[in-house]
């Protein structure tokens, strides 16, 4: 009889080394898959809708409802000359050439509201426009909402969104021994890849996420990078993944959910060598593969 390990850690906890077998409480593909932090798809597609509605526009105010954040008056009565996006950070430019930076964080989301409505519950902030508001819900509280003189240090490599060259990537992991899914996450390097990009990614590259970065070709990297290009392009036009409580500035779910090939299908078949799609923890991360293709 054969037996599938994979298939048996799904359901215990197997420690070889005490040579003991400890039954889940749950099977995993039970378990409620976690709340999604916005990554970069998000929150791209919140600046280019923040874009088309307070561009050029004056802060008529601001009213912090969470003691937790801070108070930025000096934004009162100043012009927003640009919106834009780093990794996964917000930046709206005021005409005093300061840079408001909104980092969502886990729970964090922006809505739009045209006229005077209740303020939904989890209301951490608003700024007021003559012609609506913009509100942040963030039930966890983990948002930041600052204001900063200039950019903070940029990252290794570009953003992936329009550039992410393989020759970096090969160089930059030449000599690293962490797992090729962890260091794509790793937002020192490469600003605004999350967990669920991240196992798409190495699900169409057909690389493994536990791979040492050292150990991966040029190829291999070249596959990573073009996957990266088309699955943040594809994401963003689809307006981001809605599997939680993710929703666009105009509270509506984005599609790439319906386009996901490994994440949160968790014992699902796989769509391209049909084996079983697992789930197992990587960096303390839900990390969604297929072993049979992904080498």
């Amino acid at each position: 009889m054969v037996v599938n390990i994979f298939f048996l850690k799904k359901f215990f906890f197997l420690d070889t080394k005490k040579s003991k077998v400890r039954i889940r409480k749950k099977p995993l593909f039970l378990q409620k898959t976690r709340q999604k932090m916005p990554e970069l798809p998000e929150v791209e597609t919140l600046c280019r809708q923040l874009k088309k509605v307070v561009l050029n526009k004056t802060i008529q105010g601001i009213e912090i409802i969470d003691p937790k954040l801070t108070m930025i008056g000096e934004a009162v009565g100043r012009k927003i000359t640009a919106v834009t996006r780093r990794g996964k950070a917000l930046e709206i430019h005021l005409d005093n050439d300061k840079i408001i930076v909104l980092h969502l964080r886990m729970t964090g989301r922006l809505l739009w509201q045209n006229d005077r409505q209740d303020l939904p519950a989890h209301t951490r902030f608003t700024i007021a426009f003559a012609q609506g508001s913009l509100i942040c819900i963030d039930p966890r509280r983990f948002a930041t909402f600052v204001m900063r003189d200039h950019h903070p240090g940029g990252v290794v490599i570009g953003d992936p969104l329009h550039s992410c060259s393989a020759n970096q990537l090969e160089e930059l992991a030449r000599n690293r021994k962490l797992p090729v899914k962890s260091f794509l996450m790793d937002q020192r390097r490469i600003a605004g890849i999350g967990n669920i990009y991240a196992c798409e990614m190495l699900y169409e590259a057909s690389v493994n996420p536990w791979r040492k970065t050292c150990s991966l070709s040029l190829r291999e990297w070249e596959g990573i990078a073009a996957a990266a290009k088309r699955i943040l392009k594809r994401a963003v036009a689809c307006r981001g993944t809605s599997i939680s409580d993710w929703r666009d500035l105009f509270g509506q779910k984005g599609d790439y959910q319906h386009e996901l090939n490994v994440y949160a299908r968790d014992r699902g078949l796989c769509r391209r060598c049909h084996g079983m799609i697992l789930r197992e923890r990587l960096s303390g991360r839900g990390t969604y593969f297929c072993p049979s293709c992904q080498k």
